[in-house]
């Protein structure tokens, strides 16, 4: 049976919003073999990316397609040929129920009704912008070190709205990872299918996951954020194709 993501309808469809790793949950017919708490921990989700986007989506009166499975069952962020589509091993922690996992029906069940909720977002009101929300660790538990950026924008090709995110989040005093805190141009498979692939100005977000662990820090950085897409999205519409 397929599941499909969480839909947020908007009255303001010129920005959509997606969160491909908002959810830690793992369907009680799955057994990943691992502990409990590892759900708790970063590999499992995206920290504070669901409050977030919420909030975001009632801010902007945007919709919205938020994920309802952990990215340990399947990566909704990865390319259905991905190595890492359904991992075996993640921040050194061994994943040993995905080891000998059938990967076909995870894709019918999970991944394809997921896209196949943007694409239809997309084609029913195409956005000026795609805005997608993810977070990231201070520091990788396998490989310690410290990440200072609070947040990040990510791109592949087309950096057109990313150039306009980084200067103004810089000139409000945030420290800003360009195409940190890792590279859009290795991992983008979401943006690059339902943006740069129809010529549509995106906007990958990253956001270090103790800002927004708690409300107060969501709270804070919605309205941060929220301000930023209202920018970007004024100054890429006479650069998006209007629908057709």
């Amino acid at each position: 049976m397929i599941e499909l993501p969480e839909i947020l309808e908007g009255e303001d469809s010129s920005v959509l919003l997606i969160a491909d790793h908002a959810s830690n949950r793992v369907p009680p017919d799955i057994d990943l073999e691992i502990p409990c708490d590892l759900l708790a921990k970063h590999i499992a989700w995206d920290i504070g990316t669901e409050r977030l986007t919420r909030l975001l989506a009632k801010r902007l009166a945007a919709p919205a397609v938020i994920a309802v499975v952990s990215r340990l069952v399947i990566d909704l962020h990865r390319d259905p040929a991905h190595v890492g589509l359904v991992p075996v091993a993640s921040d050194g922690y061994p994943i040993p129920g995905n080891v000998a996992s059938d990967i076909p029906p995870r894709i019918a069940r999970f991944h394809v009704p997921h896209h196949a909720a943007i694409d239809a977002m997309r084609q029913r009101n195409r956005p000026v912008l795609i805005a997608a929300l993810h977070s990231f660790t201070p520091s990788l538990e396998s490989k310690p070190s410290l990440r200072p950026w609070e947040v990040g924008l990510l791109y592949n090709r087309d950096d057109r709205a990313a150039r306009i995110a980084i200067e103004w989040l810089t000139e409000r005093g945030h420290v800003v990872g360009d195409n940190q805190p890792y590279s859009g141009r290795l991992l983008n498979a979401t943006q690059d299918r339902h943006a740069e692939a129809h010529d549509i100005p995106y906007l990958t977000i990253e956001v270090r996951n103790d800002l927004i662990a708690n409300d107060d820090g969501v709270v804070w950085w919605a309205g941060i954020l929220a301000d930023m897409i209202d920018h970007v999205r004024n100054r890429v519409a006479p650069m998006a194709p209007p629908a057709t």
